[in-house]
């Protein structure tokens, strides 16, 4: 391998012309790459689930049905648009834009690839610019990322609120519930990086996991599975659909959205899916490191979208797999299960960076404990929670007051007791129903009593 020499290589934001430039460029090339892998992903979609399903899927338009991102895009640009009457029209035609455009700039802080050199000829000879594979390396990204994802569900609670149609405002409202809910599992997830990098740039989170082993998730898998359910419900898919459940809202927050506004929506959607797959490679599975790229740098971008890539797949997946949960198990399974892991997890890792301190030995140690009571645990929770349920419901079956069935002495000492408590009530409901007949009688005699009349004489 070739050695440059450090005097012949210019820093890009030291450069007027390059700081000016490269950002634009790299911003429009994110850009491309971005709204062509959503195209693209809604075609792996469709092939997977007709996989998942034994259907042949997409195979008319193109070879292999590869131009299909196409055609969809030409029929939803031809589709009628249509906008009900009493829509608030201001906030209505905001609401897809604010789902958009907050998943785009996501991608302002991601870190492609470490900085390469691009040879330039200027001044009759040749100099190499260092091009960074970041817009923004900001030391508070990870703070950036949160303000950012919750923009999103401004869009869709505007939505719902503006269409004036009961379903689409339920869906609003869901989405509003279900981001306050997982916002927090989400944050204190991510706290986890920042406190084994000691940083909440991005940049320096992937570059303390330059190797396989060294991946966070390896050290605090159950933070990362935490990020990952809470990316679900962020971004809204299968199981965390409740927001645009159709069996139950017609289509959620967008039902009174058509043409190139419901495509916009739906943008938001996938490109979602990529900004929230890059957000947990980012943060737990080594970002653009599975072997050393320092001696290649062209090869980070490549292994990002490869990870992107496997990332979307088990977003799939789990939709061909899962069925949609019920609205108040989302709520219950996000305060009373998730919150409570998530917060254990802050709690494991600032216990195990003090050991780290210490003793290396006894940072893996304690790791390994914490792990294994978390996965201990929760399997008895479940597993206790089942058999309550099961207890119930045979309960609810064998149960004489329900079932009318007399099959033990209490049955019999419940009526006795029941019989005592309803001979009060009888008497003053007797007593009640007789004093309404007394006054009614009373009324009556009234009504027909004889009215003396003058009776007059010569």
């Amino acid at each position: 391998m070739f050695q440059i020499d450090p005097s012949y290589i210019i820093q890009c934001s030291e450069a007027v012309a390059c700081g000016i430039a490269w950002p634009i460029i790299f911003t429009l090339l994110v850009v491309f790459i971005v709204l062509t892998g959503f195209a693209y992903t809604t075609l792996l979609e469709r092939v997977i689930l007709a996989r998942l399903q034994q259907r042949v899927g997409p195979n008319r338009v193109g070879p292999g049905g590869f131009l299909q991102p196409l055609a969809d895009a030409v029929k939803l640009i031809f589709k009628e648009d249509i906008i009900p009457d009493r829509v608030d029209k201001p906030v209505y035609y905001l609401a897809p834009v604010l789902k958009a455009v907050p998943v785009i700039i996501i991608f302002a802080v991601m870190p492609f690839g470490p900085d390469v050199l691009l040879p330039w000829y200027q001044d009759g000879g040749w100099v190499w610019y260092q091009l960074p594979l970041v817009l923004a390396d900001v030391n508070v990204a990870v703070l950036y990322l949160l303000a950012v994802t919750s923009l999103a569900t401004y869009g869709m609670v505007l939505a719902g609120w503006s269409s004036n149609n009961k379903y689409a405002m339920l869906g609003g409202l869901r989405a509003s519930a279900q981001m306050i809910s997982y916002e927090l599992s989400m944050g204190l997830a991510m706290a986890v990086p920042i406190m084994i990098a000691g940083s909440m740039s991005l940049v320096d989170i992937v570059e303390v996991q330059r190797w396989p082993w060294e991946w966070i998730v390896f050290q605090n898998p159950l933070a990362a599975g935490i990020l990952i359910v809470a990316l679900f419900a962020e971004v809204s898919r299968a199981p965390f659909d409740l927001t645009e459940a159709e069996q139950e809202l017609t289509a959620g927050y967008m039902t009174e959205y058509s043409g190139m506004k419901f495509a916009m929506f739906m943008m938001a959607e996938y490109m979602g899916m990529i900004a929230v797959g890059t957000i947990a490679i980012m943060l737990f599975f080594g970002g653009y490191h599975l072997f050393p790229v320092d001696s290649v740098p062209i090869l980070g971008p490549l292994v990002v979208i490869g990870k992107i890539v496997a990332f979307l797949v088990f977003f799939i997946w789990v939709r061909g797999t899962l069925p949609r949960i019920r609205y108040d198990r989302l709520m219950s399974f996000g305060w009373k299960i998730l919150l409570p892991l998530a917060l254990v997890s802050v709690v494991w890792t600032a216990i195990a960076v003090i050991l780290r301190e210490y003793s290396f030995n006894l940072y893996f140690g304690v790791s390994v404990v914490f792990f294994l009571v978390v996965v201990v645990g929760g399997y008895a929770f479940l597993n206790a929670s089942g058999e309550d349920n099961e207890s119930t419901e045979e309960d609810f079956y064998d149960d004489p007051i329900i079932t009318g069935n007399y099959r033990s002495i209490g049955w019999t000492i419940l009526n006795f007791v029941g019989g005592l408590l309803a001979i009060p009530f009888a008497i003053v409901e007797g007593l009640i129903s007789g004093l309404e007949k007394f006054g009614e009688a009373a009324e009556n005699s009234d009504e027909t009593a004889i009215v003396p009349t003058d009776q007059g004489g010569d």
